[in-house]
């Protein structure tokens, strides 16, 4: 069980500092204002983007978030990271963003996996 909340903690970390502070805190800059420009969205877009990011991170870490709010989460990340890969696989061609997302997608499955083992496999 240790072993199970350790890897499942760590996952969960990492989409947490990537999805949910780095935005946080970059979101506001002409670096991230120009990229999402590039891949033809409006601005806004990047805002609501940002906030539902953050929302999502929150019911992620909250461990008093109902489970059904939690794989909503999960789902939500599940289409940003393939959206997002697409995105760049369209505009930019086959390159490191395209993969990218598709990389941050493994790592929420090893969160949603070992949360689901900690969360519904209880015997």
């Amino acid at each position: 069980m240790k072993k199970e909340n350790l890897i499942f903690w760590s996952a969960t970390i990492v989409i947490a500092l990537f999805e949910g502070v780095m935005p946080a805190l970059t979101s506001q800059t002409e670096l991230a204002k120009e990229g999402i420009r590039h891949l033809g969205y409006p601005e806004y877009f990047g805002s609501a983007l940002v906030v539902f990011k953050i929302l999502g991170v929150l019911v992620l870490v909250i461990p008093k978030i109902p489970k059904r709010i939690k794989e909503w989460a999960y789902a939500g990340f599940t289409y940003n990271f393939i959206f997002a890969s697409i995105s760049h696989g369209v505009v930019d061609g086959i390159n490191g963003h395209t993969f990218f997302p598709l990389i941050a997608l493994g790592v929420l499955a090893l969160s949603y996996f070992y949360y689901y083992k900690l969360n519904y496999n209880k015997s």
